[in-house]
């Protein structure tokens, strides 16, 4: 299993979980929250079939990745992107995030540049900034995020259901796009993440993205579900387009937040097209 480390707490490193598999033209797929990179196995397999070098990592506090009580913030994330990049002195990556993963990629592209990016996917994006101030209207209350956090102290297990419920729409979608098995895969994925991660963790969706939006000189692909309950479309993808002078948006009519597994052919076709692939398998 390989790992890079990207700090320390006390007597122990921090460690990143990585895979690299394949060869190609690189993608790195950056997870969505408080899952970890297995859940990203319905684009993987068309990726590496369609000939990219994949590599999936785990975020710190997530996953086989170390679990630090600190770090849970835009800054430390990019940076741990970074020195992964850097380590395997990735060149022409793509970088697709999901969700959370989203802001990685975005604060990545504003404070690192694109010397090692040709091209971006933005699946159900945090930005430009979620939360509510007086330069920002259209952004949600922060008290609605510390009931978030307040709920994980409660019953981390219990809010994880209630998340994965928004998550996939559950109630639309159970046995359709989404089966019982596959909403208890997500739950236990998440349940492995450390208390602290996922706290702390809620707290970081609320960074302000306006200011990296401006250095992204790389095309973006926007991908997000118009009925997206965990990320309002109309606070996020929505908004963040036009800010993106060389961003496309797709807008997926009905679906959720957790498309990579809802509508993972509709998603795989649209990153497919979007990166340059002729064919999409779905082996």
């Amino acid at each position: 299993m390989p790992y890079i480390t990207v700090g320390a707490e006390n007597s122990g490193p921090i460690d990143l979980y990585y895979e690299d598999h394949g060869a190609g033209q690189p993608v790195v797929l950056v997870h969505g929250f408080p899952f970890n990179g297995a859940t990203w196995e319905k684009l993987t397999i068309p990726l590496l079939a369609a000939g990219h070098r994949v590599i999936t990592y785990d975020r710190r506090g997530f996953g086989n990745s170390s679990q630090p009580s600190t770090g849970y913030d835009y800054d430390t994330f990019s940076a741990d992107l970074d020195a992964l990049m850097t380590k395997l002195d990735l060149r022409d990556t793509i970088l697709i995030g999901h969700s959370m993963g989203t802001g990685e990629v975005t604060r990545y592209l504003g404070k690192y540049g694109s010397r090692r990016v040709s091209r971006a996917v933005l699946m159900a994006p945090l930005a430009p900034f979620l939360l509510k101030t007086a330069d920002n209207p259209e952004g949600v209350d922060g008290n609605l995020f510390q009931g978030f956090q307040s709920a994980i102290l409660q019953d981390r297990f219990a809010y994880l259901t209630d998340f994965c419920k928004a998550f996939f729409n559950w109630d639309e979608n159970k046995g359709k796009r989404v089966s019982e098995e596959a909403f208890r895969g997500h739950w236990d994925i998440g349940a492995r993440g450390s208390a602290k991660a996922t706290h702390d963790s809620v707290t970081a969706w609320l960074t302000d993205f306006r200011p990296d939006l401006p250095r992204i000189d790389v095309p973006v692909l926007i991908i997000q579900g118009d009925q997206d309950n965990v990320l309002p479309y109309a606070k996020t993808g929505q908004r963040l387009q036009p800010m993106l002078p060389d961003a496309r948006l797709i807008t997926l009519k009905g679906a959720p937040h957790g498309i990579p597994w809802t509508h993972a052919r509709e998603v795989g076709q649209a990153t497919m097209e979007f990166i340059g692939a002729t064919t999409m398998s779905h082996a």
